[in-house]
């Protein structure tokens, strides 16, 4: 029996040792954890539960040349509610007024919202969604609801705000307006002005802020302010002329729409300086509309056809081994070159004709001649001509995706070399250049042969004043002799003006225009998918050219129409009439003191309209869209946009009596 006992008290015992180690080793683990590795915890803890976040800075303005805007960064706010944060008290007393204040905000009952916030506060929802993409009134509005009002801590308020770029002007020269944006892995994707100057002057500094991992994936401010605060981007003013970009995007989608064509661009660019005034380019989608796809104007290098004889003549004029009067044989309209066929699109060809007449009736057989009889021993002397005069340098425009001009050189071993390439070239094909690269040479002829750089910018500000500013950048002094600029420009003119030139169907009397038609074969190895490729570029006026254009319009239904003269010559004048009689070419001020009727009217009809109505419905058919937006906003209607122009037609009738906030539908002509 005492035998029995001893053993049982030597187990007690060595339990009671076993447990009193136990116990010494939790104590020193915890003494280690708390004081040795303390640091090192409580830093891994706080990471997973609090986070650094990025507050994106308000991206800078894109302004037009006269001001009008093209691009801005229009913060949002959503506004949330940590449910558990406000005390008992303070919930059961503020959260009927508070709910009254969202039902008079969102148009539901207060009871939905006592139920919707109640069963949060039960569920220990502390991320609950008040309201999302609020505009800054309405967030000041937000914040002095009742509860809301005691801020974060107290009242449980949690703000979140972001920026949403807009652009005023909707689809018209989107691409060219272009934006910076990022995807879920990091990727930039940079079109247009807005990605090309984002990262040195639209983008500003990012803000940051403190959040706390609140459960079920979701973080919180810690408080309503920010750690740092985000500053603003530079305002950007543009080259770009609002009035002039309308009317290059109207003219090109009716031709568009008219030929059926696959996609088309125009630019417009003033001579002297370079600047664009107007840049549009509209693709076609599969129900038939057209949209800014792409920046064809600046990416798409292609084939010129016909428009690049004024390379081929400047050269040989330059070189003095023709003139205009160097008479050449179109023979029968045909010539072969190792096998290979030139055709003119007259049967029979034009005789024997001058360099003059070849160019202005845009004889391939004419051209092709010259240039092969006098480069056909030293084709190298030909494209040494052409590297001269710059043409196979990029522009380096800072909008990205600028395509590569191709020149073939017999010098370099590229497989674009051969027996014809030197004929080929003569009348644009085997080279390739974009629509703007082409307007560049021929902006610089209308120059007296300086070439200068297509530019966007025209001004950089903060806060209204000026950061820096953008003058003319010359790329080449005189790209060949004043002597043969004279000539060229003379023959430009011609091909408008005299009867027999591709261009004479544009002939206007009240106004002067020069240029060269250009119809190129596309995807001619192909003979069951031959397109073509229409355009005509030039300037105007003929006497002190303003502004160069170029229009190109790539696979016009065959059907209806595909040389240039007959599908992009009419877009080109009437750009050009319309800029003559809708802008000013002589920059000069004059009758300052005279009353236009036409505008006050229009100001009249506008003030009356907006001083009668404030919440009912008035009739805005024939208002000009900008005039109605603004006066339906005022009124605090929401607008939506159908076409461009005048009012033709609105979602509701005059007279009717209009809910808050609600939308209205205004078609445009």
């Amino acid at each position: 029996m005492a035998v029995t006992e001893k053993n049982i008290l030597k187990r007690l015992y060595f339990v009671a040792g076993c447990l009193f180690i136990f116990a010494l080793l939790v104590v020193f683990k915890l003494v280690n954890i708390q004081f040795v590795q303390g640091e090192q915890y409580r830093g891994l803890a706080e990471k997973r539960s609090l986070k650094t976040v990025d507050i994106p800075a308000n991206r800078g303005n894109l302004y037009s040349a006269d001001g009008s805007l093209l691009a801005t960064s229009v913060p949002k706010y959503d506004i949330r509610i940590d449910a558990l944060t406000p005390s008992a008290k303070n919930f059961k007393k503020y959260l009927k007024p508070l709910c009254d204040s969202l039902a008079k905000f969102h148009g539901k009952t207060s009871g939905y919202y006592q139920k919707a916030i109640g069963k949060a506060r039960q569920d220990k929802n502390r991320y609950f969604l008040l309201a999302r993409n609020l505009g800054y009134s309405d967030y000041l509005r937000f914040r002095n609801f009742p509860l809301l009002n005691m801020g974060a801590f107290k009242g449980g308020l949690i703000v979140e705000q972001n920026t949403k770029r807009e652009h005023p002007m909707g689809g018209i020269a989107e691409r060219t307006i272009g934006y910076e944006r990022w995807d879920e892995e990091g990727n930039v994707t940079r079109p247009g002005i807005d990605g090309a100057f984002g990262e040195q002057y639209l983008r500003g500094t990012n803000g940051r802020r403190l959040k706390q991992q609140i459960g079920k994936g979701q973080w919180k401010p810690v408080s309503d302010a920010n750690e740092v605060e985000p500053q603003d981007g530079y305002d950007v003013y543009t080259t770009i002329d609002v009035n002039i970009q309308d009317i290059a995007h109207h003219a090109l989608l009716e031709q568009l729409e008219k030929y059926k064509a696959d996609h088309g661009s125009v630019v417009v660019m003033e001579t002297k300086t370079g600047e664009i005034r107007a840049i549009s380019n509209l693709g076609r989608t599969s129900k038939g509309t057209y949209y800014e796809k792409l920046n064809y104007a600046v990416g798409e290098s292609h084939e010129p056809g016909s428009t690049f004889k004024l390379m081929a003549l400047a050269v040989a004029l330059d070189d003095k081994v023709i003139d205009t009067s160097t008479v050449v044989d179109t023979e029968n309209g045909i010539l072969t070159f190792y096998g290979k066929k030139v055709r003119d699109s007259k049967n029979g060809g034009y005789g024997k004709i001058s360099v003059a007449k070849a160019f202005e009736v845009s004889s391939n057989t004419g051209i092709v001649k010259a240039i092969h009889n006098n480069y056909k021993d030293n084709p190298k002397k030909f494209v040494d001509g052409l590297y001269d005069m710059n043409l196979q340098n990029t522009l380096d425009l800072p909008i990205i995706g600028e395509g590569k001009p191709i020149i073939p050189d017999p010098r370099i071993k590229n497989n674009r070399w051969s027996g014809i390439a030197l004929e080929w070239m003569a009348y644009g094909y085997g080279v390739s250049f974009t629509p703007m690269q082409t307007l560049a040479f021929y902006n610089a002829i209308a120059n007296d042969g300086e070439m200068v750089r297509p530019r966007f910018l025209k001004e950089v500000k903060e806060y209204g004043n000026s950061v820096e500013t953008f003058d003319k950048d010359v790329i080449n002094k005189q790209i060949c002799s004043k002597e043969t600029v004279a000539k060229l420009q003379k023959l430009l003119a011609n091909v408008v003006e005299k009867k027999h030139g591709t261009g004479n169907g544009l002939y206007a009397d009240n106004f002067s225009m020069a240029g060269k038609t250009g119809t190129c074969q596309k995807d001619y190895v192909d003979k069951d998918k031959l397109n073509y490729i229409s355009s005509f570029v030039g300037y105007f006026p003929v006497e002190n050219p303003k502004y160069s254009c170029i229009v190109v319009i790539h696979e016009p239904d065959k059907e209806v129409g595909y040389y240039g003269a007959d599908v992009s010559g009419p877009v080109f004048k009437k750009i050009a009439q319309k800029i003559y009689t809708d802008t000013p070419i002589i920059d000069a001020v004059e009758n300052l003191e005279e009353m236009h009727v036409d505008v006050d009217r229009s100001f009249e009809a506008y003030y009356d309209v907006a001083q009668t109505y404030k919440t009912i419905m008035p009739d805005l058919k024939g208002m000009p869209a900008m005039d109605a937006i603004v006066l339906l906003e005022n009124m605090g209607m929401k607008v939506r946009l159908k076409g461009n122009g005048k009012v033709v037609k609105q979602s509701v009738s005059s007279g009717v009596k209009l809910k808050p906030k609600q939308t209205i539908v205004l078609e445009l002509s």
